[in-house]
């Protein structure tokens, strides 16, 4: 055998047992993470790729290492069959998606039928015919009238930060939040959305334990700059903006337990388990 085979077996060799060691490394990390135990990962439903029952959809996310999933209330999955889902795969339906404040009675009925505790709500949309203080105004009504039912049937109301041009800081999400007055009413704290004007890490003290559910996203500032302001989604969880050191820092200081839902592009196995393993790293789990 020649030397330089010698030396490339060796390199070959090493950078297996490197290999090795580094999943080894993770794997143990992963046994001990900050959050582990402590988050529950999920996906929308909607990014579950495939032409598949709900059935083949459950199993998909069980096989892929998630503990749940968020419905979309204009995803039409027949609640039965996402009972019989969940009874046989463990995922669980923790939230129904509704992105208004317009029926939200049937959003809360909805998650009751899923087994589901939280319905996500948008707070309206400002623009040049619905100004700012007209759209505080309704939205909170909105909201104020559907407690009583979503009191009854236990399922929290949970209002999200988007780019609807509307609740622009913390300071004023938790006001907003706190004149309706509700244990049942709370925030959906969407991690990436807020990356365009401001970081998350600083949101977070701020909204507390008003914080009942997280959105997980990426958000890259300098696709922003050069690219467009919605080119600065479109990069991979862990490798944008978001500084995760510092997002799980804050978290661990208002004793976040709960959980954690993927909102990007999605696909088939591949794709899902990727998405896992990225959400994995970046939240320590």
């Amino acid at each position: 055998m020649s030397s330089s085979m010698t030396r490339r077996e060796f390199v070959q060799t090493a950078t297996a047992a490197g290999a090795g060691m580094a999943l080894a490394s993770a794997a143990s990390k992963a046994a001990a993470g900050q959050f582990t135990g402590k988050l529950k990962k999920a996906v929308v439903y909607n990014m579950i790729g495939g032409d598949l029952s709900v059935m083949d959809k459950f199993k998909l996310l069980k096989d892929t290492g998630f503990d749940g999933v968020e419905i979309r209330v204009r995803d039409d999955v027949p609640p039965e069959e996402a009972v019989r889902a969940v009874e046989e795969t463990g995922i669980v339906v923790h939230g129904v998606m509704l992105g208004s404040v317009d029926g939200i009675d049937e959003a809360v009925d909805l998650t009751k039928a899923y087994g589901g505790t939280s319905v996500l709500l948008v707070a309206g949309r400002v623009n040049e015919n619905m100004p700012y203080a007209e759209n505080y105004v309704e939205t909170q009504a909105k909201i104020r009238e559907a407690i009583p039912h979503a009191e009854e049937q236990q399922i929290k109301l949970l209002v999200e930060n988007v780019w609807n041009n509307f609740l622009l800081s913390p300071l004023e999400m938790r006001q907003y939040i706190d004149e309706l007055e509700s244990e049942w009413v709370g925030a959906y704290f969407d991690i990436g959305n807020v990356v365009r004007f401001g970081w998350p890490e600083h949101w977070i003290p701020v909204l507390g334990e008003r914080i009942h559910r997280l959105h997980v996203k990426e958000y890259s500032r300098d696709k922003q700059m050069n690219e467009g302001l919605w080119k600065g989604f479109d990069v991979e969880i862990g490798e944008g903006s978001i500084d995760w050191a510092a997002v799980r820092a804050e978290l661990a200081k208002i004793n976040y337990e709960g959980w954690v839902t993927a909102e990007v592009g999605g696909g088939g196995r591949e794709r899902l388990a990727e998405i896992a393993a990225r959400m994995d790293n970046v939240l320590d789990l």
